[in-house]
């Protein structure tokens, strides 16, 4: 069974399952769940708790082990089982496959993973999991839902605020979800509860906002040359290095030139995006980029991008942060037309 993360307190709320998976790319909401289910197996009687690291060197039989070992008080057992790198390798897939068709009685394991990516979903360990387990996947809201969720925290330290300083929270902590928690809990105790204003938001919250690459792609895919310059300026002030900024974007824009190009000359979505190497959940914005782009301009970028690369090794001139958010605004005037 899978489950949405604001679905978990009410399952918890009864009879606990032998066998829970947490993942997902935001690790705040990650720790929350995982907490929540620590919290509610003592609460059941799980008082003992085993925590194992599948890193370097782990030993696979030792999660047999522990769910054999009873504990020696006669109580049941949580098994905190943590996969840092989100990659069990080929003997712990066949562990977890063995795991789940034998899940001991009087013992609740949980699994946490980081985000599962597309070539882990389709393995046979992770499709053991889905098949017998509870699974929540914990991935951070889209932004433009990111003020219903800074709400839903808001009103559970018993404070609203209107959507204007709603949307001012979002703009100064995108994405970075631990940042958001933090600001919210902030304004607990610098106001009682009850309605705040967009005055006592803006006094309260700082810019914490994490300008990383991948917001940038993100951004670019979708045409949004505001979010893609206020984005770029972060970047340069965090001293990014350019090599990786343009790294980032010209993989794009390469792969929306291919994609172009075979959709061009007939060949189907679907096929163009495994031609072009596009997997994973990037594929919708990835194709619904390459639809409103045509393949001459998407040609011309690469051009230009390959003008940048020359700058950035001194063999041009020119304002390198101002060329890529040049090369930016084409792409996105593009996708309007």
């Amino acid at each position: 069974m899978q489950l949405r993360p604001e679905q978990l307190a009410a399952q918890l709320g009864k009879p606990l399952a032998l066998l829970y998976v947490v993942h997902g790319n935001e690790p705040l909401l990650v720790i929350e769940a995982a907490d929540a289910i620590r919290a509610a197996s003592r609460q059941q009687g799980f008082d003992e708790r085993e925590v194992l690291i599948a890193g370097t060197g782990f030993r696979w039989d030792d999660l047999f082990l522990s769910a054999g070992n009873m504990s020696l008080f006669g109580g049941s057992k949580l098994i905190d089982l943590r996969i840092p790198n989100g990659k069990p390798g080929r003997d712990g897939g066949e562990a977890l496959q063995r795991y789940c068709e034998h899940l001991a009685s009087g013992t609740v394991t949980l699994v946490t993973l980081p985000e599962v990516d597309w070539q882990s979903r389709k393995a046979a360990w992770f499709a053991a999991l889905l098949e017998v387990a509870i699974v929540i996947e914990c991935n951070a809201p889209p932004l433009a839902q990111l003020p219903a969720w800074i709400a839903v925290r808001l009103q559970r330290q018993r404070q609203t605020a209107p959507q204007d300083a709603l949307q001012f929270i979002a703009h100064h902590v995108e994405g970075n979800l631990l940042a958001a928690h933090q600001e919210i809990q902030k304004l607990a105790l610098l106001y009682p509860e009850g309605q705040l204003t967009l005055a006592q938001v803006e006094a309260a919250v700082l810019d914490v906002a994490r300008f990383d690459v991948d917001k940038l792609r993100e951004a670019l895919l979708a045409g949004d040359i505001a979010r893609c310059a206020r984005l770029l300026d972060g970047l340069r002030a965090e001293d990014t290095a350019p090599p990786l900024v343009l790294w980032a974007l010209a993989t794009d824009i390469r792969a929306l030139a291919r994609i172009r190009a075979a959709t061009d000359r007939g060949l189907s979505a679907d096929s163009a995006l495994k031609e072009a190497k596009v997997f994973g959940p990037r594929q919708n914005a990835v194709r619904a980029a390459a639809q409103r782009i045509r393949a001459a301009t998407a040609r011309a970028a690469l051009l230009h991008a390959a003008r940048i690369d020359r700058m950035i090794k001194g063999l041009a001139q020119g304002d390198i942060w101002d060329e890529m958010l040049q090369l930016m605004l084409k792409l996105s005037q593009q996708a309007r037309h």
